[in-house]
């Protein structure tokens, strides 16, 4: 045996000499500053390939999404359990997070082995022995009852579609299992579990070792935005922006990324740097051709990349004298902790000499030399590479941060980096070299990836309570079948009591008769003036009717608004403004002296007992205007064109929306035999046989009746799917008690719903991280528009932001968006199908009139809500067919809005007026 100090005087001049011997043979393994800056700008490249969805297929670096949205925020607490699995042993951890002042992490944790024969046998024994043990474990704890939120640590590459769900694409580091590869990880565990059946658990996420890496060092520093492996395999991970995330929708905040970087030069990108013994080692794998980078560098193959050349070397007679042993020629037989002890300072050619010795061999002194710079040789090379593909990251994250000069934190982990004795050190200098302009701090994951997974899991418990809170809240807006059924049978009752002579007194839904008889037939035609009066602006038309070919309509029409303090103020303020405007139409015109015949669409609930006078019920809508309700408008409106003294009005009809929206469709299609309006309000007409119409004599034919459907509910029909944030908006109205069907359905409250919905969500911290904007507090301020810009966002929550921003709420998340957007949508859903459920009635209603077994009919719809919204008309149908199957219904949109509707009305009623004079 060559002693320690002999050995120690003899070293210098041979070391240098051999040393020198050696690095001409490996000259290929080391690399200059240069090659590996062209190796950080190729794997940048591959990195834009994973990225990028038109070429993710097929790249070599899949850059994972994981699912992980956000890092600690310290609020988290409670017992977590976490599993890690990645290598020959896993471990069981108990963790408990407790929040408050100081953030504090306790943790229990026992180490069990996985055998040999289980790494290679079938997934379901290696899911078994894990639940096992996971068994033993809580028995062992005396936890067996409880069941907790458990984080698994999987740090193989899987494709993960949710946090709790993840993909196995292959198996690395030695394992080869079967059944696994293509499935779902935790759903396997979770029937493992549910096989033994005497425990159970909350499998919350599945991560992978680098992302627990990254998040355990992210708890101690918030700076933690990468993750990095290097042990028996190597990896990275990296928050990323959602907006270069193109696999995925939405390009708001940040999401974890598991770049798999183990896979870098499968396609080829290497094929200059890697050298024989690379292709040798990789033959001999039990993956060829697959992780090609990590081959290069991870603990699994370092020390028989070092056994290959030291046989090589052995064959070339450049080393033991030419000889080689049994031992040296078995594959796996240089173990990777002997470089970490040959590399060692002191007694590193002591341990190079029992390893050789343990090998069978008998060295020289020269031998050991060769040997520890053989190591040396590969190490290096493996830090810097590993330099090389960090330093791409980092640059990644100083363009997406737009900044001059990055400051951030890498959390590693790993036997290499941790145990071998220059590694690190080599790793930070070439990292620093190659980007002088960051601030890099490398903290060591000190308890693995265990905590990282139990850190995950606590954040995604915290976001899974605060989800539950949510949906518990919403599901009081979501209505099932049976719900709705009943919506539409309450609504046909109504509907009967509205027509009955006994009850239409007490009614909700009123049942106006229009003494609208008949829909065009074609042969109308004249000139026709409009009025269209039913929300903040009315509409002036001069209408052209030619008769012969249908459609044949040429419309003149000019908008004017209604301020406010009109639409409050008295009933003669404003019918002057609207005989204003109707001669400033005239002049505008040309048409001053002309006396034209005028239909008037007003939407609001009249009495009608003939076609041309009509008493207001009540004002809906917003307007209050006094001294109006109990009179007849068409009156209101004469007086107020003889005020002013300037022209005079031939009045043959007054109609309403609805009325005007059936009529004007009706000319287009003869079928068209309904009128809906889903706009500022909404309301349905319908055309009803006369002999139901008890409140009118004669039984032939039909009429239209205007349902003013808006006050169903007002007696308490819809009491039970009333929500605490309807009862808030009902009694913040102008009109507290009436029109509650209206309030859960039309633009003019969808808004305030959700703005309600918003600000009980913020007070309950669960949006806006609590803090609430004063402008939200302001009644109108969420203008029900925004739920169609909200929900039409193709712009991945742009829009949403916008609207956010302009509410005074700057520092929403994209968390925040998507819920806006959830709320968004489930108010709108709710309006839709009781839409679609009232519809049912009236349709089904018409088909039993005429005892039949199916029916065929046009609806004629107006209204922006039902025009701009995205989805309303859709959910409204699917409504509707589920619920009155027997009814075949088309929808048809009203183009030109009512008050073509009220020049037709006025067209066919001097049509009629003409033939009875004939």
């Amino acid at each position: 045996m060559l002693a320690s100090s002999l050995l120690a005087n003899y070293c210098t001049g041979l070391h240098d000499d051999q040393a020198h011997r050696v690095d001409k043979y490996l000259h290929h393994l080391q690399l200059s500053d240069e090659t590996l800056m062209d190796v950080s700008i190729r794997f940048r490249r591959e990195m834009d390939k994973g990225l990028c969805r038109d070429t993710n297929s097929t790249a070599a670096v899949k850059m994972l999404p994981t699912f992980v949205r956000s890092t600690p925020d310290g609020t988290e607490q409670g017992e977590f359990l976490a599993l890690d699995l990645g290598g020959s042993t896993f471990r069981v951890l108990l963790v408990k997070v407790m929040a408050g002042g100081k953030q504090k992490v306790e943790m229990e944790n026992l180490i069990y082995a996985i055998p040999e024969h289980l790494m290679r046998g079938s997934g379901s024994e290696l899911f078994d022995h894990i639940a096992d043990c996971l068994a033993n474990f809580l028995e062992k704890f005396g936890i067996k009852d409880k069941k907790l939120p458990l984080g698994f640590t999987f740090s193989f590459p899987c494709q993960q579609t949710k946090l709790d769900e993840s993909v196995l694409v292959s198996w690395t580091k030695g394992f080869r299992l079967s059944g696994v590869e293509g499935q779902d990880v935790v759903s396997l565990l979770r029937k493992a579990i549910k096989k033994r059946g005497d425990f159970d658990v909350d499998i919350m996420a599945v991560i992978n070792d680098t992302v627990g890496a990254m998040m355990t060092c992210g708890y101690d520093d918030h700076h933690c935005e990468i993750g990095l492996i290097v042990g028996t395999g190597t990896n990275a991970c990296y928050m990323e922006q959602m907006r270069n995330l193109e696999l995925l929708d939405g390009d708001e905040g940040r999401m974890c990324v598991n770049t798999e970087w183990g896979a870098f030069g499968d396609d080829g990108a290497l094929e200059d740097l890697r050298t024989d013994i690379d292709r040798e080692i990789d033959a001999g794998s039990l993956n060829p051709g697959k992780q090609l980078f990590e081959k290069m560098i991870s603990g699994m193959y370092m020390g028989e990349l070092v056994r290959l050349i030291l046989v090589k070397m052995a064959k070339e007679q450049l080393l033991f004298q030419g000889k080689t042993t049994a031992e040296l020629l078995t594959t796996g037989s240089f173990n990777t902790s002997y470089i970490y002890a040959i590399e060692n300072d002191k007694e590193g050619l002591a341990s190079a000499e029992t390893v050789l010795r343990g090998l069978g061999l008998d060295p020289s002194v020269e031998d050991c030399v060769a040997t520890q710079r053989v190591c040396q040789i590969v190490s290096t090379r493996a830090a810097h590479l590993c330099a090389a593909t960090l330093v791409a990251v980092l640059r990644q994250i100083r363009d997406n941060k737009a900044a001059e000069k990055l400051r951030t934190t890498i959390g590693v982990d790993g036997s290499v980096y941790k145990n071998h004795p220059e590694f690190s050190r080599r790793l930070h200098k070439m990292v620093r070299r190659l980007v002088p302009d960051c601030d890099v701090r490398f903290l060591r994951s000190e308890v693995g990836s265990g905590k990282g997974a139990a850190m995950v899991t606590a954040v995604a418990y915290r976001l899974a309570t605060q989800h539950a809170e949510r949906q518990g809240i919403l599901d009081t807006l979501r209505l099932s079948r049976e719900q709705l059924l009943e919506v539409k049978k309450r609504m046909s009752e109504a509907m009967v009591r509205g027509l009955s002579k006994q009850t239409y007194e007490q009614a909700t839904v009123k049942m106006l008769p229009t003494y609208v008889r008949s829909t065009p037939d074609g042969t109308e035609h004249g000139d026709f003036l409009a009025l269209d009066l039913g929300g903040s602006s009315f509409r002036v038309l001069l209408v052209r009717v030619r008769s012969g070919k249908r459609h044949n309509v040429d419309m003149h029409h000019k908008i004017y608004s209604i301020p406010q303090e009109t639409m409050q103020g008295t009933g003669e303020e404003l019918f002057s403004h609207i005989v204003y405007c109707i001669g400033d139409f005239l002049e505008y015109m040309g048409m001053r002296g002309a006396s034209l015949p005028l239909g008037f669409t007003f939407s609001f609930p009249c009495h009608q007992s003939k076609l041309d006078q009509g008493i207001l019920l009540n004002w809906t809508k917003g307007f209050k205007a006094s001294g109006c309700v109990g009179q007849d408008v068409v009156t209101l409106l004469k007086d107020a064109v003889r005020r002013k003294g300037e022209f005079d009005l031939n009045f043959v009809a007054v109609v309403n929306d609805t009325v005007g929206t059936m009529m004007t469709c009706g000319y287009e299609d003869p079928r068209c035999e309904v009128g809906l309006i889903v706009g500022t309000g909404t309301n349905v007409c319908y055309m009803e046989e006369m002999q139901n119409i008890e409140v009118l004599e004669g039984d032939d034919g039909r009429m239209c009746v205007n349902m003013e459907w808006g006050a169903f509910g007002d007696n308490g029909e819809v009491d039970d799917f009333f929500t605490q944030f309807d009862r808030i908006v009902d009694d913040c109205s102008n009109n507290p008690g009436k029109q509650r069907y209206e309030k859960m359905i039309s633009g003019m409250y969808l808004g305030e719903i959700v703005r309600n919905v918003l600000i009980d969500f913020t007070a309950k911290g669960l949006l806006f991280r609590g803090k609430l904007s004063e402008r939200l507090k302001t009644r109108g301020i969420f203008e029900t528009k925004f739920l169609s810009q909200i929900e039409s966002d193709r712009l991945a929550m742009r829009q949403v932001r916008s609207i956010l921003q302009h509410l005074g709420l700057t520092g929403s998340t994209c968390d925040d968006s998507v819920l806006v957007k959830e709320v968004c949508s489930v108010v709108a859903r709710r309006a839709a199908q009781l839409c679609g459920a009232g519809l049912a009635a009236v349709v089904d209603k018409i088909r039993q009139n005429r005892n039949l077994q199916q029916l065929s009919i046009t609806v004629g719809v107006d209204g922006t809500l039902y025009k701009t919204h995205p989805h309303f008309s859709s959910i409204m149908q699917e409504t509707l067919q589920d619920l009155a199957p027997q009814c075949k219904v088309t929808f048809h949109k009203s183009e030109d809005g009512s008050g073509k509707g009220a020049a037709l009305i006025t067209a066919v009623a001097c049509r009629v007026k003409r033939g009875g004079q004939h």
